[in-house]
């Protein structure tokens, strides 16, 4: 039985060249783009959220969004990008993007303390401004955390704090711990769960998702990235959510059905949209 869905980080502007994930990543074609809209909607996906990372492809992420149906974006810059960050020039572009209507959030920013491609201090900054632009507009922020929620939490708090009734975005592909996730959602931010999930060495975000409510949660693919078992190795793509939201569901111990609802509902009252 097919149960409708919702991909909160699917990067649609995105495929791996070679057929599998080890390839490196370009931009999707029309044609390529087509099939995948196509097989998300066989499988039961019926909107989809395009983050945007860069000052390429956030332009790209509206196109596509206001290209089709059930489709939205998102417009930030990657925290990997922090450091070519120019506050003046970029928010002046992410100011008319987000003058499309298909642009429901503010997005994918956050800190990396993992990879560290951005020194730290310049990476707080530059979400400091991205937070502050996503409050200006009334928009949520999709939110990259590795690594870094000690800092993170506190400036979430500072800066753009709501409630569980007065959402203020997401932190996608949740791998932190429960206590984290408990934090974020007192602050107003839904947790996202990833193909991550199905993998056997992430007992650890098994836990973490069997801590927290349902209530508070939303499933994403970060497509092409992070493809579900049993299609591990492969480009990830939307039409392949089922599977994490099924894991999800079996964590928490309910229904498909029930996770199906609760996770698309969600998506709904987050992004504001239909």
């Amino acid at each position: 039985m097919r149960h409708e869905l919702a991909d909160s980080h699917g990067h649609l502007t995105m495929v791996f060249e070679g057929g599998d994930a080890r390839g490196r990543s370009r931009p999707a074609t029309p044609a390529e783009l087509a099939l995948l809209l196509r097989r998300a909607h066989d499988a039961g996906v019926t909107r989809i959220l395009v983050p945007g990372t860069t000052r390429e492809d956030a332009p790209r992420a509206v196109e596509i969004a206001e290209k089709h149906d059930g489709v939205y974006a998102a417009i930030g810059l990657h925290p990997h990008e922090a450091k070519d960050f120019d506050e003046d020039e970029d928010l002046r572009r992410f100011e008319e993007l987000a003058k499309s209507k298909k642009v429901v959030a503010i997005g994918e920013i956050g800190l990396d303390y993992h990879y560290d491609h951005s020194p730290r201090d310049v990476q707080k900054r530059v979400l400091t401004a991205h937070l502050r632009f996503a409050k200006d507009k009334g928009l949520p922020v999709i939110l990259h955390n590795r690594e870094s929620e000690a800092e993170l939490l506190p400036i979430l708090e500072a800066e753009y704090r709501g409630s569980p009734e007065a959402l203020r975005g997401v932190f996608h592909s949740f791998c932190a711990s429960k206590e984290t996730g408990q934090r974020a959602i007192e602050l107003g931010y839904l947790v996202s769960f990833s193909g991550m999930i199905t993998f056997r060495a992430a007992e650890n975000v098994r836990q973490a998702a069997a801590g927290l409510p349902l209530s508070s949660m939303l499933v994403e693919t970060d497509a092409p990235y992070l493809a579900p078992v049993p299609h591990r190795g492969k480009p990830n793509e939307p039409a392949y959510l089922p599977k994490t939201a099924k894991t999800l569901a079996d964590v928490l111990g309910v229904s498909l059905e029930e996770a199906a609802r609760a996770t698309t509902e969600n998506f709904k009252r987050l992004f504001r949209v239909p």
